[in-house]
């Protein structure tokens, strides 16, 4: 079996290999002249050779809003991470900007006596998002503010669009996320992000906002997201796991499929997304890295709340370093493609790269 010339690996063309003096077709012989180890042996040439590199400007910190006065809650499931009180968030959400952090992802929890079939109070003016939105832009008004737009925080069923008869249904579901998105943006939302994943629902809100005079308001498309194990501490912490009856395979995606990802990702991105998002993040870098390469738009991951909760606890545990494996897991998000990571951990990453 003829051996390989181990610069053709490296893509060196046999007329090129006279120049090393290395016989076109014959392997090297003792050691290589060619060692890769040369380029980390140091940490200032590591650092200068580096293909990617994560910077606080990549990083989105989501947040839970809780009604009241100097309010706090622990959520179990998602070590170091609290629902807060709007005044509470406030201050969080000015350190966060200090540290260089860019945008936030607000998530409203909702109280149980303001929860429908219907969801009304997603679209209320008033509601605790909207609240929140203007406090937020009134105290720190140069941190980028995104908004979650679906039902499953207002329903009494836990799911992201209407029910009926045991179906979600899709149309009708469109027509008040239209709502949603419209109160968000006359409150001062930057960014409207529709994670509910129903059918046509980017164009629909596109239009609703541009009649309405927000052109500027951009939207991120959930475009790719999973019906996926990784969401249970997000559950628990918008209090929506104990009422989901049933589960969200209707609407959200088989993690079996990636060509499907791009489907949708390119229909979002037709009907006017200014950038679209994969979720979760970690079990589909390959997806991540598939919409990035096939249509070169910013594409954002979600780091989930499975995801932070597994690190959290296996840290607990003494099975890894949690620093070092935040910051891998950060940069592997950035290696496979993505422009900007949500991540419950981005005040700690933020000071980790202070």
């Amino acid at each position: 079996m003829t051996r390989p010339n181990p610069l053709s690996l490296m893509g060196i063309l046999p007329s090129e290999a006279r120049a090393h003096e290395i016989p076109a077709g014959r392997p090297l012989e003792g050691y290589p002249r060619i060692r890769p180890r040369r380029n980390r042996t140091d940490g200032w040439i590591r650092e200068m050779v580096a293909e990617h590199h994560l910077s606080t400007a990549d990083l989105i910190w989501p947040v839970f809003a809780l009604d009241g006065d100097n309010v706090r809650e622990e959520i179990k499931s998602m070590p170091g991470i609290e629902r807060l009180s709007i005044d509470l968030l406030t201050e969080k959400i000015k350190e966060a900007a200090d540290l260089g952090i860019l945008a936030v992802a607000l998530f409203p929890v909702t109280p149980l006596s303001l929860k429908t079939d219907d969801g009304r109070e997603a679209w209320n003016p008033d509601n605790l998002m909207c609240r929140t939105i203007e406090a937020l832009k009134a105290a720190v008004p140069h941190i980028g503010i995104i908004t979650d737009v679906a039902l499953d925080p207002y329903t009494s069923h836990g799911h992201d669009g209407l029910l009926e008869d045991g179906h979600i249904v899709n149309d009708a579901t469109v027509e008040v996320l239209k709502k949603q998105a419209l109160v968000q943006a006359e409150a001062g939302a930057d960014v409207i992000a529709p994670s509910d994943m129903m059918d046509g629902r980017i164009g629909a809100i596109r239009d609703y906002l541009d009649h309405a005079g927000y052109t500027d308001v951009k939207i991120m498309s959930y475009a790719a997201k999973y019906a996926s194990a990784f969401y249970g501490p997000f559950r628990d912490a918008v209090g929506s796991s104990g009422a989901l009856k049933g589960d969200k395979k209707t609407y959200q995606m088989n993690p079996a499929n990636s060509d499907e990802a791009l489907r949708e990702v390119a229909l979002d991105i037709a009907e006017g997304a200014d950038m679209v998002m994969v979720k979760p993040g970690m079990p589909y870098l390959d997806v991540i890295r598939r919409v990035k390469d096939e249509f070169r738009m910013p594409t954002f991951a979600y780091n989930v709340s499975g995801e932070y909760a597994m690190l959290k606890f296996a840290a607990q545990a003494g099975c890894l370093d949690y620093d070092k494996a935040l910051m891998e897991m950060l940069l592997a998000f950035k290696r496979a493609g993505a422009d900007g990571i949500l991540s419950y951990a981005a005040v700690e990453a933020a000071r980790k790269l202070a």
